[in-house]
């Protein structure tokens, strides 16, 4: 599990661009599948075979691609011009270095010199407009020998562990939820099952579109990430969820309500067989869900979510125990509801 996401965290992979990501998820997925296909929008498609054939197909989903920029012009100075691919804090990009296009162009990102700025600035973020990348060109013609509008970029942050089981990576969202599938799949299964690893979830979770067309599911459970902000300064009730408490199992996000009895089966399940597991505290955040729940003619869809702080950021911190936890509930899925006939 750690070796799997240790991997995938360090690839380069924005919305529309997750090529590295699905390549690496191909050769790790091809010992263990008996049907692999890429659709048209780059999701990978995973059959394996299982003991039973549900009536309807089973889906387990998470998304490949992570937030990161665009290349949108290049001034005469040299310096770049961007914009985000996904939701990033801009407060939390001032200073960073970033990886350019297909090359890996080293940046970083620059605004104006404090010393040059009024008090009135200093009480807000910068706007997005108003930072740059520098490259070290000093033209424009320079700039453009190695990078180009249109390139996309990823923040340059390397994988470390923490204290204890704890580890700090970008892209753990929703890396981490692709390594849980990852050990899955090269488990033996109860039922036939399918794996979709999509593109494009953080603008606007559009393979997931493909995916609901593709294979018309009528079980699906997405395995994703979500924030956690069990910090000093927030209120318990704001928490959301925190590390080291088990993976989340979600009743209501912002895009997804998510069938009242079935969340009730599910977490009764995972206290049956003695799973950790915790919900937010707030209704927040989305995912590839609130497309399969109501594609077509809708699919009972449940969602497992790995706690993370500092989510969408270079420096994202998890706990392998939470990871493992979210393997534990996804098997725990797959023998509860698999074979079920009431969808």
């Amino acid at each position: 599990m750690l070796s799997n996401i240790r991997d995938l965290c360090a690839l380069f992979g924005p919305s529309g661009c997750e090529d590295e990501v699905r390549r690496a998820i191909q050769d790790k997925a091809a010992p263990y599948a008996d049907r692999m296909e890429v659709d048209a929008m780059g999701n990978v498609l995973i059959f394996k075979k299982g003991k039973k054939a549900p009536q309807k197909p089973v889906l387990l989903a998470a998304h490949m691609d992570e937030v990161g920029l665009i290349i949108k012009r290049i001034g005469d100075e040299g310096m770049l011009q961007f914009g985000f691919v996904g939701g990033v804090d801009r407060r939390i990009a001032i200073g960073r270095r970033v990886l350019i296009g297909k090359n890996r162009k080293l940046g970083v990102i620059g605004i104006k010199a404090v010393h040059l700025t009024k008090a009135e600035e200093r009480k807000t973020a910068p706007k997005a407009d108003e930072l740059y990348i520098d490259i070290g060109a000093s033209s424009k013609e320079e700039a453009l020998l190695s990078v180009s509008p249109g390139d996309y970029g990823v923040f340059d942050s390397a994988f470390l562990p923490l204290a204890g089981d704890r580890f700090k990576a970008r892209a753990i969202d929703d890396r981490a939820g692709c390594a849980v599938l990852l050990s899955l799949l090269a488990e033996e299964l109860p039922v036939d099952t399918w794996f979709a690893f999509t593109t494009q979830e953080e603008v606007g979770c559009r393979g997931a579109h493909a995916v609901a067309y593709g294979i018309q599911p009528g079980r699906v459970l997405v395995v994703e990430t979500t924030t956690a902000a069990d910090l000093p300064e927030v209120e318990d009730h704001l928490k959301v969820c925190s590390l080291g408490r088990g993976a989340v199992i979600s009743f209501m996000d912002r895009g997804t309500i998510y069938p009242p009895s079935d969340f009730r089966r599910f977490t009764t399940a995972a206290d049956r067989a003695g799973i950790p597991w915790q919900t937010k505290t707030v209704v927040a955040g989305g995912n590839d869900a609130s497309i399969f729940h109501k594609a077509l003619g809708g699919a009972r869809t449940l969602n497992v979510s790995i706690p993370v702080r500092y989510l969408h950021s270079p420096a994202s911190v998890a706990s392998l125990a939470d990871c493992e936890g979210a393997l534990a509930l996804t098997r725990l899925f797959l023998r509860e509801f698999g074979d079920d006939e009431n969808v």
